[in-house]
């Protein structure tokens, strides 16, 4: 990956000359089955510019409860386009048909209009969990019934087909829009890719630039990019090591898991000490998970944790709760 980082071919970007861009533009596109594609600096980047493709100041979005734009993207749907989120749903982080019905406004002049439905797969903060083709048709066909527009954060999409085994596009096929990132499991270390129509994608780099992220020789940075692409096949690898993590977390007295990881996460309740607590003691003994809150743990499983650090993470999880 660093050495196509090195050996790219680069032009300037924010006047389209860059190749090594337009070819991983070209790929994303054709493989999640879109007209057109754009990188960007990062997944909250491209999902903000497909919330202001698909909506107006005072508009409503509906999105999952457990969703990553209304947790972790820093309230910017309202700073920065003025639309409010309709958060729905339960822990699992998958909308029914039912849940978005209930919840379409704009009939009358008093209520917001709601104009976008965004889903995410997989579910980041639900753990992983993968939302299959047969539960996003009956959302999307309640959105096209009402004539909204549908937005995929598909910031780990690439796990989700891994573990479906199915093709991206099959994924992608109902959103308007598609977000899916570099990093995370692929392991490029900046960057994700917005694809869509082609008139989205037109009017999604002017917006790009309007938010800063129109960058020079850019190529450098896709390189890394297209080369993640090339070995996304490893992902399963990913998941079937957040299995054993979760038989080993699961066996012992100080943790719950959550959930069983569906893809690459593992969420597991810790029973005995606060969650910033635990991740102090292993970040200690050189292993790193987040706090995804007071009692909740989250260990996500990537390129850089091959078979060998994984044995290491359990040694030292036994040696320090069991």
């Amino acid at each position: 990956m660093r050495r196509a980082m090195a050996e790219a071919e680069v032009g300037d970007d924010v006047f389209g000359e860059d190749p090594t861009v337009r070819r991983l533009e070209k790929v994303v596109a054709e493989v999640l089955g879109k007209e057109a594609a754009l990188f960007v600096p990062s997944g909250v980047m491209g999902n903000q510019i497909a919330l202001r493709l698909h909506t107006r100041p005072g508009d409503e979005v509906v999105v999952a409860e457990r969703s990553h734009l209304y947790h972790y993207e820093g309230g910017a749907p309202a700073a920065l386009w003025g639309v409010q989120l309709r958060p729905i749903g339960g822990p699992s982080g998958v909308l029914s048909p039912d849940d978005v019905e209930a919840v379409v406004r704009g009939d009358v002049d008093w209520e917001p209009r709601t104009t976008l439905v965004c889903l995410e797969n997989t579910v980041n903060k639900a753990g992983g969990v993968v939302v299959p083709p047969e539960a996003i048709a009956p959302v999307a066909d309640v959105a096209r019934r009402h004539g909204l527009a549908l937005h995929l954060d598909g910031a780990r999409l690439w796990n989700a087909a891994a573990a479906l085994d199915l093709p991206a596009h099959v994924l992608a096929a109902p959103f308007d829009t598609v977000t899916v990132c570099l990093s995370k499991g692929l392991g490029a270390p900046v960057g994700s890719v917005l694809a869509g129509g082609a008139a989205h994608v037109r009017e999604a780099r002017r917006t790009r630039k309007l938010l800063g992220g129109g960058m020079r020789q850019v190529g450098v940075l896709a390189a890394a990019g297209l080369v993640a692409l090339d070995d996304r096949d490893r992902l399963a690898d990913d998941h079937a090591r957040a299995g054993r993590l979760a038989d080993a977390v699961a066996a012992l007295p100080a943790f719950r898991l959550v959930t069983r990881p569906q893809s690459n996460i593992v969420l597991f309740d810790t029973l005995r000490h606060p969650a910033p607590d635990v991740v102090a003691r292993l970040e200690a003994e050189g292993v790193r998970v987040v706090a995804f809150g007071p009692r909740t743990v989250r260990a996500t499983l990537h390129r850089d944790v091959d078979d060998a650090a994984l044995d290491r993470a359990v040694a030292v999880l036994r040696r320090l709760f069991s």
